[in-house]
């Protein structure tokens, strides 16, 4: 990795051992431990405009998913098992555990809302709150994908696509391709809310061609096993029962398949939610109101 501008002054950095590699993570602030997961082509440097606003409250771990950011690449197989959602809910437990933490709030973004909603249903006992952003499960994605759903997260086909399509076609041109695909996913259509630093750091893994096709995993897992993972569940009535805040970008990618709060009443039983004035990226394009919101839920007692 190039060097890279430091938006966590002050955080420790740490390379944390897990049997699925290192996980990278800033670490700081004070008070109870508070899990942060960032989405696909971001990494844990998402948060950097809302950390400040929870770091006098909660003890702030900022991890790098698998395979993203500067965390370790697992190593997959043809099933894509290493990158499911559920193995990845194990890493960051253990990654957890070896800060000292075996019980801790939750909050995730985009995939890292994935991973999230997965550690919550198959490790109740681990977490005592959680929060979603921006995200359905990926069960009623894929069972609601449409037409216009589907030109809207063209990517999630595409990025599922079998090797090396995907990985070829990105790697030609990376920097146009993350460009355009955030810049299609906020709600000016345009990167002006994205710092130029953050910018830097998630363009430098899809100059990769190994973290490029790391993040393809990631979604070939979610077309496949992390789908059936999901039905299991839904199949068995299987429910979140902490504590569950859910956040959408009103000019998100969440909302425009459905109504967030409605889907997620099927699938947790202590649920609540509102829209955000934002595009999908809801920690850089409106960081105060997003902030607030998980300040005020992860504080209640």
């Amino acid at each position: 990795m190039p060097d890279l501008a430091d938006l966590f002054p002050g955080y420790s950095a740490e390379w944390i051992n897990t049997r699925s590699g290192r996980i990278f993570a800033r670490v700081g602030g004070k008070g109870p431990p508070l899990l942060l997961l960032h989405g696909f082509s971001q990494t844990h440097v998402q948060w950097h405009r809302v950390a400040p606003q929870l770091a006098d409250r909660f003890t702030l771990i900022i991890a790098d998913l698998p395979g993203y950011g500067w965390s370790d690449m697992p190593e997959s197989d043809k099933d894509h098992i290493p990158y499911t959602k559920r193995a990845m809910a194990r890493t960051m437990i253990e990654a957890m555990e070896q800060l000292g933490h075996v019980h801790f709030a939750l909050a995730g973004h985009d995939r890292g809302g994935r991973v999230a909603y997965r550690l919550a249903l198959d490790h109740p006992g681990r977490l005592s709150k959680l929060a979603v952003l921006d995200i359905l499960p990926t069960f009623d994605y894929w069972e609601r994908m449409n037409r216009l759903y589907a030109l809207k997260i063209y990517h999630w086909t595409f990025l599922a696509q079998p090797f090396p399509l995907p990985e070829t076609l990105i790697g030609s041109n990376p920097d146009f391709f993350l460009r355009q695909k955030m810049a299609s996913q906020t709600k000016s259509g345009d990167l002006g809310d994205i710092d130029p630093r953050a910018l830097e750091h998630y363009l430098a893994p899809f100059r990769d061609p190994s973290r490029l096709h790391a993040m393809c995993e990631d979604y070939r897992a979610g077309a496949y096993a992390d789908f059936e993972i999901d039905k299991v569940d839904r199949d068995a009535g299987k429910k979140i029962t902490i504590p569950m805040l859910a956040l959408w970008g009103d000019a998100g990618i969440a909302s425009a398949a459905a109504t967030p709060l409605d889907t997620w009443k099927n699938w947790a039983t202590n649920v609540r939610g509102a829209p955000v004035d934002s595009g999908h990226f809801l920690t850089e394009e409106n960081p105060d109101v997003t902030a607030t919101m998980l300040r005020e839920f992860f504080a209640e007692a």
